[in-house]
């Protein structure tokens, strides 16, 4: 589930294969128009695409000339992004 506060998009629960489908069509728009912040302190559960999520998302707002930056990451996203080597794409606050 995707919570717009503002420029705040705050996800909610898990991201997983089975969730981000429909997260991800719904973002697209949200992270092109306008600069964001995406919220991940909510996410319960993480797998590899939670990383494709936010890397399309990423890649979109790049592309409308807007800035995105994610706050909260879990540890487990932070570690998957550094095993797959795309820490330093992604705006990962920590």
């Amino acid at each position: 589930m995707i919570r717009e506060d503002g420029a705040r998009l705050a996800l909610e629960g898990p991201l997983t294969l089975v969730t981000v489908a429909p997260l991800a069509e719904a973002g697209r728009g949200l992270v092109a128009a306008a600069d964001r912040v995406v919220d991940l302190s909510a996410v319960t559960q993480v797998d590899s695409s939670a990383l494709a999520l936010l890397l399309s998302w990423t890649r979109v707002a790049r592309g409308a000339g807007r800035q995105l930056s994610i706050a909260g990451a879990p540890a487990a996203l932070v570690s998957l992004a550094s095993l797959y080597d795309v820490d330093t794409i992604l705006p990962l606050g920590r």
